[in-house]
């Protein structure tokens, strides 16, 4: 690994670059749009028409059995992939929308960044690269080593915003937990030593019963932010996230919500004119 010449690529602020287009109307978090899972050309094309300003997708290490394997574009093994990691890049970079990559197994991580720094002088836009490095509440062992992975994705881009998250499982008939002291602290720990910005993306439905522990993990950098996101089936209480926006700067939190509720969560913090 080499890490020559790649200082800057990707280290765009999201709100700066968007407000800056004028995308956005105001220096908030909850301003920025979200398409997930662009992991088809079909969904390709859709993401790439609609009014997101950043485009997540999934990577895995494709062409299993054969001798080539390269990154695609994937949420599981399991999953057919019709599109290359270089090809989602390849027509993501003709606009100006950031990109948010997470990988899902360790051995994708650096193919997928010599991918990337073959179109690095591309990369002058936003971007995000997301592991979950930890276990997090009702969550499984992580399949990507934390330290690993931030050596890896520091080394080719030590500039781009890492997104470290924790496994997280939830299930509406058990008591939810919420992200302990002992998780947010052991985040912190390896996220100290870092020069990068860093967010740090959490559940929706965990947010309440991790109010205190994720104002402390902001309070340690300026350089730190949460993505509060929700998977479909999950149940949350807007209130929840209305309430910890107001104790938090409104810069450092971003919002990849479903439908409906990001719709009601816009209106309640008076957001839905903010593009």
């Amino acid at each position: 690994m080499t890490a020559s010449n790649k200082t800057g690529c990707g280290s765009e602020n999201v709100i700066d670059f968007f407000f800056a287009k004028k995308q956005i109307k105001t220096r908030d978090g909850a301003a920025i749009r979200w398409y997930h899972a662009v992991n088809s050309k079909e969904y390709l094309q859709k993401a790439l028409k609609s009014a997101a300003h950043m485009l997540e997708a999934d990577v895995l290490l494709g062409g299993q059995g054969s001798l080539t394997k390269e990154p695609v574009m994937a949420h599981s093994s399991s999953n057919d992939s019709d599109c290359t990691l270089r090809e989602w890049l390849d027509a993501v970079l003709k606009t100006d929308k950031g990109i948010k990559l997470d990988f899902k197994s360790l051995e994708v991580v650096e193919p997928s960044m010599n991918v990337l720094e073959k179109v690095k002088e591309h990369l002058q836009r936003p971007v995000w690269l997301n592991a979950d490095i930890l276990m997090g509440p009702c969550g499984e062992s992580p399949t990507v080593a934390a330290q690993s992975f931030i050596d890896i994705v520091t080394s080719y881009f030590p500039d781009a915003v890492l997104s470290l998250g924790w496994t997280t499982g939830w299930h509406p008939e058990k008591t939810k937990e919420g992200y302990s002291w002992e998780m947010v602290k052991e985040m912190e720990h390896l996220c100290k030593p870092l020069k990068q910005p860093i967010t740090f993306p959490v559940r929706a439905a965990l947010v309440f019963q991790s109010k205190p522990q994720l104002q402390w993990l902001l309070k340690q950098s300026d350089s730190y932010s949460l993505t509060i996101w929700s998977g479909k089936e999950d149940q949350y209480c807007l209130e929840d996230l209305l309430n910890l926006r107001e104790n938090l700067s409104k810069a450092q939190v971003f919002y990849d919500i479903f439908e409906p509720h990001l719709s009601r969560f816009l209106v309640a913090s008076g957001m839905q004119n903010s593009c």
